[in-house]
């Protein structure tokens, strides 16, 4: 028996059987297969004839406007450098070791008390060597180094106790106002913030990131002193020379690692009051000398002869 199929698909066409159907179905799907394969083989030739271009990322930061990236920079040899200047201060006998200001602060005193000698003696180190602020904060503290006591205290005595830190009339004002804000605002404690901190009478940014790493334990910026601020423009530490405290500070912030905000401060000043000097540093005995842009060419002043003294020449006397 002939095996039929009828569809209204079809009415005008002469009746086929399945097995004729099938055989036109699967040359279909064939040539359909065949078509599809040669589509695929030509879309893979144009994507093979493309060049996709990868790309890596380097370290990299984002713009404060817009979120856009932008490569980070950080000087080049500034890791050895570090570690350099780490192995030069291993000994810790700088000054700024036995005569910092978290040192020369009484540490069995009340927190509040010794948050506000901690204040008081970094007011104090401005324009001073840390032996003249380290024996003037030992004074106050034989006085009675706490907010009442120093309002209590007339200022010619208050000046006999500083004296002779640099600026010391001023700084008496300065102490005296400043005390009577933290009794006044601050119920005789100091302020938690940077903001806070720089509202003060006689404080300015340094000693406020000192104050908040010494005083509060919080790491909130780089506290940039003369030291801070000389040495990383000699090392480099600077896509261009700062010439103010506060843009180095900004400087370093943007490519030093957070980890480190906190110990720089401490290892720079020491670093530059034993061999990085203001005046005539000691670049032969360095061992960044080599890869320090300042030490490369810092050439030592040569040493004026000793003048021989003075030898009285008795004249012959006539026999």
């Amino acid at each position: 028996m002939t095996d039929t199929h009828e569809s209204k698909y079809f009415s005008h066409s002469p009746s086929v059987t399945r097995s004729q159907l099938l055989r036109t179905g699967s040359s279909f799907q064939k040539c359909s297969k065949e078509s599809n394969n040669g589509a695929i083989k030509t879309l893979k030739r144009k994507v093979k004839k493309e060049k996709i271009e990868i790309k890596y990322e380097t370290d990299t930061s984002y713009d404060n406007v817009g979120g856009i990236k932008k490569e980070k920079w950080e000087p080049s040899t500034w890791r050895d450098q570090l570690k350099n200047i780490h192995e030069m201060r291993k000994n810790r006998d700088a000054p700024v070791d036995s005569m910092g200001c978290d040192v020369i602060s009484d540490v069995t005193a009340k927190p509040e008390v010794y948050r506000y000698q901690v204040l008081l003696s970094l007011m104090l180190s401005s324009q001073t060597r840390d032996q003249v602020t380290s024996a003037a904060m030992s004074r106050l503290r034989e006085h009675g180094c706490t907010i009442d006591n120093i309002l209590k205290t007339d200022d010619q005595k208050l000046g006999q106790l500083i004296y002779p830190v640099g600026f010391w009339k001023r700084k008496v004002e300065y102490i005296k106002k400043t005390s009577q804000t933290l009794l006044d605002q601050y119920n005789g404690d100091i302020p938690k913030t940077v903001e806070d901190l720089c509202k003060l009478t006689g404080v300015g940014p340094k000693m406020a990131y000192l104050v908040m790493k010494c005083a509060w334990n919080e790491i909130q910026g780089i506290g940039v002193d003369t030291h801070v601020h000389r040495i990383s423009n000699r090392l480099g530490w600077h896509q261009k020379p700062t010439k103010q405290p506060e843009d180095t500070r900004k400087s370093l912030e943007d490519w030093l690692p957070r980890e480190l905000w906190s110990e720089i401060n401490h290892l720079l000043v020491g670093f530059g009051q034993q061999t990085c000097l203001p005046v005539y540093p000691k670049c032969s005995v360095c061992l960044n000398k080599q890869i320090c842009p300042y030490g490369r060419s810092y050439k030592s002043p040569k040493k004026s002869p000793k003048k021989l003294p003075k030898t009285e020449i008795k004249k012959e006397e006539p026999v």
